[in-house]
């Protein structure tokens, strides 16, 4: 069964963290991905920062950001002062109720442009539960389940996609999303993903 999607309002900017971004650079066809979403794709320029401080350990997915932004598949976004106000009510103070910077601005150009946040740490979901319960948030898999990308893609590229972001780029996946998974990747590999939560990578009988 298609796990419920949160992108429900495709008229809606999604703006992505950057664990989003790399489980789907990861995936082999984000640009396929991107083409397929009907939502305009945004990304802040915290995110394009945390990503190109990546590239001294060796990872390529500023390149790649920058390169689906010269295609016009996703646009970078500066906060102005209203978000910045939101985005340091979430960067400062002790470390159970704050969140990096990638996810915080996120989250503060999604609340106060009425955009879907997609972000993939469970504590993030819980901050913006508590403090913007009227947000709409997603999550990578929610991406991969939208309705235009599984028919752009088709079963066999998602399978790859998925399949290379659990590996490749370690995708967390929420226990809502597990069967919806095992479906596309197959029970007989569920085993060999660790990123999975535990309860299904043991019941793989």
């Amino acid at each position: 069964m298609v796990p419920q999607n949160s992108l429900f309002n495709s008229s809606a900017a999604i703006v992505l963290d950057t664990s989003v971004l790399i489980n789907l650079n990861a995936s082999g066809h984000a640009e396929e991905i991107f083409k397929a979403l009907p939502n305009p794709v945004l990304v802040s320029k915290e995110v394009l920062a945390e990503l190109d401080d990546g590239r001294r350990m060796g990872c390529g997915d500023a390149d790649y950001l920058h390169a689906i932004v010269s295609a016009g598949l996703v646009e970078i976004k500066e906060l102005n002062e209203v978000e910045l106000d939101t985005f340091e009510q979430m960067v400062i103070g002790p470390a159970g109720t704050t969140l990096d910077d990638g996810e915080s601005a996120t989250i503060a150009y999604a609340v106060e442009n009425r955009a879907i946040a997609i972000i993939d740490e469970r504590k993030a979901y819980r901050i913006c539960k508590e403090r913007f319960p009227s947000l709409s948030i997603g999550c990578t898999i929610d991406l991969f389940a939208h309705p235009a990308v599984q028919e752009s893609l088709g079963h066999t590229k998602l399978n790859i996609a998925i399949t290379n972001a659990l590996s490749k780029a370690r995708m967390r996946v929420f226990p809502e999303h597990v069967d919806w998974i095992i479906q596309i990747v197959g029970r007989e590999n569920v085993g060999k993903f660790h990123s999975l939560p535990r309860f299904a990578r043991m019941n793989i009988g």
